[in-house]
C-alpha cells in the first residue's frame, strides 16, 4: 500500500510540534508499505485545501493524519471526528470559529475507516502506551480528522502527546482536552517507532480486508 502520513506545523507560541517531528522521521517504507509524508498548516481553511492537494497529487491507498494533544499521556487513535469547529484559541491565520459546522449538510460524526483498534493493539504489543479516543477535540486536528474520514481512501487520525525535547513543557496543545494535565512517560524520540507500529497494525487489517474482498470478486 502507498500511505500518505501528515503531521502539523507548530502553532500558538510554540516553535515545536510533536506530530511534525514524529512524521518527519518516519522511514520511506514500513513493512511493505510505501510512505509519503507531509506537514499540514494549523489553519482551518488551509489545512483542508492542502489535504485535498496532497490527496490529488499522491493518490495514496490510505491516509493517516497525526496531531498533538496536550494533557494526554498516551497515543490515541481517534475513532471518529465531529462535525464542529469550536476553537479555544486562534489558528495560525488568526481564525477562531466558534460552534460552526464543518459541513452543514454532513452527519454529526464520521467514523475512522482505517481500524483504530488494530492500531492501538499493535502499539500496546510493542510497549507503547496507547488508548482509543472518541473525542478529537474541536480545533484543527478534529477539523482534519472529520475531513479525512469522509475521503474515499481508508483514513485514520492519531493524536500523540504534546511532547517536547529535554523535558520542556508545551505551551499549547490543550485544545483537545481543556484542563487535562496528564504527564506522558513517552519521549519525543519514541514517537516515530510508535507511529510505525500504529501504521502496521491499522494497515495490516486493511490489507486483509482488501484481500478478502478481492477474493470474493474472483470467485
Amino acid at each position: 500500500m502507498h500511505i500518505l502520513v501528515t503531521g502539523f506545523e507548530p502553532f500558538g507560541k510554540d516553535s515545536f510540534n510533536a506530530s511534525q517531528e514524529a512524521v518527519s522521521q518516519l522511514p520511506g517504507q514500513i513493512s511493505n508499505h510505501r510512505i509519503t509524508t507531509a506537514i499540514l498548516p494549523v489553519s482551518f481553511k488551509r489545512s483542508a485545501q492542502e489535504l485535498d492537494h496532497l490527496l490529488a497529487e499522491h493518490r495514496p491507498d490510505a491516509l493517516i493524519c497525526v496531531g498533538e494533544a496536550g494533557g494526554r499521556d498516551a497515543i490515541t487513535p481517534e475513532a471518529r471526528g465531529a462535525n464542529l469547529d469550536d476553537a479555544r484559541i486562534q489558528d495560525n491565520d488568526g481564525d477562531q470559529p466558534r460552534a460552526a459546522a464543518i459541513d452543514p449538510r454532513g452527519p454529526d460524526f464520521l467514523e475512522a475507516s482505517l481500524n483504530p483498534v488494530a492500531a492501538v493493539k499493535m502499539m500496546l504489543n510493542e510497549g507503547f502506551k496507547a488508548e482509543l479516543s472518541t473525542d478529537a477535540g474541536r480545533f484543527v486536528c478534529n477539523h482534519v480528522a472529520y475531513l479525512a474520514y469522509r475521503q474515499p481512501v481508508p483514513s485514520l487520525f492519531i493524536h500523540v502527546p504534546a511532547l517536547r525535547p529535554h523535558g520542556v513543557e508545551a505551551t499549547v496543545g490543550a485544545e483537545t482536552d481543556p484542563g487535562a494535565r496528564k504527564r506522558s512517560k513517552l519521549e519525543v524520540g519514541q514517537l516515530p517507532r510508535a507511529l510505525e507500529a500504529a501504521i502496521r497494525g491499522a494497515c495490516s487489517i486493511q490489507e486483509e480486508t482488501s484481500a478478502e474482498n478481492t477474493g470474493d470478486v474472483h470467485q
